[in-house]
């Protein structure tokens, strides 16, 4: 793929920005958790690029494989817990609002697992990775997991 512009270059400060709200975001909650959303988000969208970059980080994060091959079919697969399951569920319902509110019943669950704070971060989380599918798919971004991660952390700096 082609990029059709780099944004880092284009608007280095928004950027900056953008990248350390994100990184603040993902800090606040558990690395396990928000890698799984960032993927989930990312598979709906059609995010190659953050796919295979949040995959890599997932492992690097102790994620197991059957857990990130198994994440596109969540509701059938045993090995996530009520946590996990009530936020992909939300991840899914705020991602796909488009597609009709679904949100109403993905939010009971969310209800029962999540503080009120973490509703919010979780929240925000879901905000942040659809935001950075959205940059990647729309100008046709793609960066190797390492390579983005330094940019990341230099734009934040």
């Amino acid at each position: 793929m082609t990029a059709r512009l780099n944004p880092f270059a284009a608007a280095p400060a928004m950027m900056k920005s953008w990248a350390g709200a994100s990184i603040a975001i993902a800090s606040s909650l558990d690395p396990s958790l928000v890698e799984l959303v960032k993927i989930r988000a990312s598979q709906i969208n059609g995010c190659a690029n953050c796919i295979n970059m949040h995959t890599v980080e997932a492992r690097e994060k102790g994620e197991t494989e059957q857990r990130i091959y198994l994440l596109s079919a969540w509701r059938e697969a045993p090995c996530y817990t009520d946590r996990e399951r009530a936020a992909l569920g939300w991840t899914e319902a705020l991602t796909r609002l488009s597609e009709g509110h679904t949100h109403p019943h993905a939010y009971e669950a969310l209800d029962a697992h999540f503080t009120e704070e973490e509703q919010v971060k979780l929240t925000l989380m879901i905000n942040v990775i659809n935001g950075w599918n959205r940059l990647a798919v729309g100008f046709g971004l793609w960066a190797e997991p390492a390579a983005a991660k330094e940019a990341a952390r230099a734009a934040a700096a």
